[in-house]
């Protein structure tokens, strides 16, 4: 199995026919090419974002490392950013930017089943144009974190705020704030911290609104990513209709999410064009 995007740029896919997901029947070339049929609306979730790779060796089960700098064997056409490195003063990492379906397919075969990128992008580094309201139940049923993020869309909708929900692939829920690329970190995680709170107000104990994500160099799971978990579900955006009492995140397989797009195109897209502000929050 080769991947070809353009005259000379063609690389070997190593082991197509590796089982990822073995109870679903589901292999390598499974996930690239669900990922190639999504790449029109993955693509601009990724583009002009740092992006870290968390490579599985051998499939979604198989250990996996992080790495933020290019690998030193990855094709000459894959693009990168410079950006100050967090824990060595005066080091710069090298970040992988996803410009195209190629190098969005050339990760996957690397073993990055899900994709992971900043809130902010290239250009603008320190001003993020996403709010992540992350909601992880402690120990509690779906059914709370669901009730969680209506009441952030209660709150939301209050402060004339739109937002998209989105499942994780896991146990908790994604709630995201397109802001316009003006704000830095410090605003953003005080803007979380006052969802946060409302939460708490309201008598909401179970399920924790993680605030920390929202700073400069974090990574967050992007849109219509595999999670390497034995479901292999799909981190999907919704609608808000969808969240309530029969919400299951495991029943968004690549399959359904496949349908999904093709019938209502990219329910996302409401983060990539928002003219939103975080006036009056502190």
């Amino acid at each position: 199995m080769s991947c070809r995007r353009a005259p000379g740029n063609v690389w070997k896919v190593h082991h197509p026919d590796q089982l990822w997901w073995p109870e679903l029947g589901l292999r390598k070339r499974d996930a690239l090419e669900y990922y190639a049929e999504l790449a029109p609306v993955v693509l601009p979730h990724l583009r002009n974002r740092p992006f870290t790779i968390k490579q599985h060796y051998n499939g979604p089960k198989s250990p996996s490392r992080w790495l933020k700098d290019k690998p030193s064997d990855a094709p000459k056409w894959v693009s990168t950013t410079a950006q100050p490195a967090k824990s060595r003063r005066g080091a710069v990492v090298q970040y992988v930017v996803v410009r195209d379906a190629r190098t969005l397919l050339w990760l996957v075969d690397y073993g990055a089943v899900d994709l992971h990128v900043w809130t902010s992008r290239t250009d603008k580094p320190d001003r993020p144009d996403i709010v992540l309201l992350d909601l992880d139940p402690r120990e509690a049923p779906f059914g709370a974190v669901v009730e969680a993020a209506l009441l952030l869309r209660e709150a939301l909708d209050g402060l004339g705020f739109e937002a998209v929900p989105m499942t994780t692939g896991g146990d908790g829920m994604h709630v995201r704030v397109p802001i316009v690329r003006r704000h830095g970190y410090a605003e953003v995680r005080a803007f979380a911290r006052v969802m946060a709170e409302t939460l708490r107000r309201v008598g909401v104990r179970r399920v924790t609104l993680d605030v920390k994500m929202n700073g400069h160099g974090q990574q967050i799971v992007a849109p219509y990513s595999i999670r390497p978990v034995a479901t292999a579900a799909v981190a999907t955006p919704l609608h808000w209709s969808e969240v309530g009492d029969a919400l299951d995140p495991a029943a968004f397989t690549p399959p359904v999410v496949r349908a999904r797009v093709g019938r209502d195109g990219d329910v996302a897209a409401p983060l990539l064009h928002s003219r939103q502000r975080l006036a009056g929050i502190r």
